[in-house]
């Protein structure tokens, strides 16, 4: 029995410790939310004309409003308002409005009016154009100019704060584009909430971990995340082609399955989480949160219930909604463009070159290099916050400066790097002896890069550039000879001469030293052909001849004697 308890008590303790180990939260709507906090980018404009009746001229553009919404516009300054709303599903708005505002709306317009006013004198119907463009138009032509449009979305009541509506800069023209609506201090708006979110009742996690989700049924959008809280890992779903552009990096780490954009490298991370999402439910969502970062509780779950528009997430500052929300940063695009190959990062990195491979002293810009000694380079990069990126380096080459444009492949050996060291670094070397004997001295050194996650998550870090220059090589000891024509008829005319001359030496040498006329140069006693005749006492010849020789030779041999004899008398 008390093993049948044992085993209860251990498979209890297992499934207790499998929940706290899966622990997942069910997200409800969020009006306040001490986390996070979201603003749609919309359309719109804001100017300084004023009317020379002192009345402003303001544009509403509703979206999907709800059944009822309140418009209060009390103030006594004139204004002109122009309420514009393409929906056919009727909504009734409640107005509560001065003698001095006059309200414009169309003719087929699915706004009912409600208010005090039986008569509804402030209410002015016109059939004015519906797309943005043509309306702003068709305004400045009818008042003289717009001072504000605005894209309300899910509004529940739109008031007037009595701050002036016109801009501070000198903007007099109305150009549509992506914008902040509470940057216009003039307007307080009530919307509902595009959050979900939830939080699960015990969480000690550390690092903190937030899950922001996009179902899918709400489309694709471009969201600029600003992180206000140091030491936090957080993992993003959306609908394919989503992208994610992180304004600033605090310490921690960031999961995703879409791209995410890092604006201060100008480069773009490919999706790191690699399974499958298509499932966006939150308690999926959630596990595939942990799964990533292998994590066994998470801090906060978001769900954004967007527009296809831009929109801004703060994550960690606790703000007034509506009220205070900070503005957006003017570093945020309108658009997420793709990084190019070319150089916007360049100021994040460098690259140094030293003469040795202990990296201690630096070669400065000026100084030139030797044809045959090795280049040491160190490629670092100043990345913002604590962020680590390592640096790849996947090929190098060199691009001559001068008019012939030659490119040459230089292969690199990857160095150790040291430990104090930058961490945000790589070293390699060079050999430079097939730039040996070209013309050009003047190079450009240039690596491209690869910027790659501790997850092996890659993205395309451009090209970083060195100016490069080589020593000329000593001159040659050898003589250059001129084979130009005229170094060619001296060279024969000089070897004519000395020709002559020798001819002429050895002419004179046999005059005073050669033979008589009469000598008989066949002898070969006397001396050695072309040696001058000898002095010396000849020796006399044995006239016994050998039992072997036979008359003939006697005779000739008798002849042979005689002949020096005479030519001695």
């Amino acid at each position: 029995m008390e093993g049948y308890v044992t085993r209860f008590s251990l498979l209890l303790c297992i499934i207790i410790a499998a929940s706290a180990t899966s622990q997942t939260c069910d997200p409800k709507d969020a009006k306040d939310n001490s986390l996070m906090y979201i603003r749609e980018m919309e359309i719109g404009c804001w100017t300084n004309f004023v009317r020379e009746d002192k009345a402003e001229v303001h544009i509403l553009d509703l979206d999907s409003v709800g059944t009822v919404f309140g418009l209060e516009m009390t103030s006594a300054k004139p204004i002109i308002l122009i309420l514009t709303y393409s929906s056919s599903e009727k909504t009734y708005c409640f107005f509560n409005v001065s003698k001095e505002v006059k309200v414009y709306i169309k003719h087929n317009s699915s706004i009912t009016p409600m208010s005090n006013d039986k008569n509804q004198s402030y209410l002015h119907k016109e059939d004015f154009p519906s797309q943005n463009e043509k309306l702003v138009k068709w305004a400045e032509e009818k008042f003289g100019g717009v001072t504000s449009f605005t894209t309300i979305r899910n509004p529940r009541k739109i008031s007037l704060t009595g701050i002036q509506g016109t801009n501070s800069r000198n903007i007099s023209n109305c150009i549509l584009e992506n914008e902040d609506v509470l940057k216009k201090s003039f307007f307080k708006i009530e919307a509902d909430s595009l959050l979900k979110s939830c939080t699960p009742q015990q969480n000690t996690g550390k690092p903190e971990l937030h899950i922001i989700n996009i179902p899918e049924n709400f489309g694709i959008c471009n969201v600029s995340l600003l992180i206000e809280r140091n030491d936090t890992n957080v993992f993003f779903r959306g609908p394919q082609g989503t992208t994610w552009t992180i304004l600033n990096l605090q310490s921690g780490h960031f999961g995703s399955n879409n791209y995410m954009m890092l604006p201060y490298f100008s480069i773009r991370l490919p999706p790191s989480y690699k399974g499958s999402l298509k499932d966006d439910k939150a308690e999926v969502v959630q596990r595939m949160a942990f799964e990533h970062f292998k994590a066994h509780t998470f801090t906060s779950y978001t769900e954004i219930k967007p527009k296809n528009s831009d929109i801004y997430l703060v994550l960690g500052t606790l703000y007034n909604f509506g009220e205070t929300f900070p503005s957006v940063p003017e570093t945020v695009p309108n658009q997420v463009i793709p990084m190019t190959t070319e150089s916007p990062h360049q100021k994040s990195l460098l690259m140094q070159l030293y003469p040795s491979p202990d990296y201690r002293s630096p070669l400065d810009r000026n100084t030139k290099v030797q044809h045959d000694k090795r280049i040491y380079a160190e490629i670092s990069g100043q990345f913002l916050g604590p962020f680590s990126l390592a640096i790849k380096v996947t090929n190098c080459s060199v691009h001559s400066k001068d008019s012939c444009h030659e490119v040459k492949e230089l292969p690199f050996i990857l160095e150790t790097r040291s430990l104090n060291s930058c961490p945000n670094s790589t070293r390699l070397s060079f050999s430079l002896d097939q730039l040996q004997g070209l013309t050009s001295t003047t190079w450009d050194l240039e690596c491209s890069v690869k910027l790659c996650s501790d997850r092996d998550q890659c993205a395309d870090g451009g090209k970083v550039r060195r100016k490069l220059d080589l020593a000329c090589l000593p001159p040659s000891t050898t003589p250059c000879f001129d084979f130009h024509l005229s170094g060619v008829l001296g060279i024969a005319f000089g070897g004519f001469l000395i020709g002559v001359l020798l001819i002429g030496a050895l002419w004179f040498i046999n005059i005073k030293t050669g033979y008589p006329s009469s000598l008989d140069m066949s002898s070969t006693a006397a001396s050695l052909p072309g040696c001058p005749c000898s002095r010396a006492k000849r020796q006399p010849v044995s006239t016994n001849p050998s039992p072997s020789e036979n008359s003939s030779a006697n005779a000739s041999i008798g002849s042979t004697q005689s002949t020096p004899t005479s030519s001695m008398a």
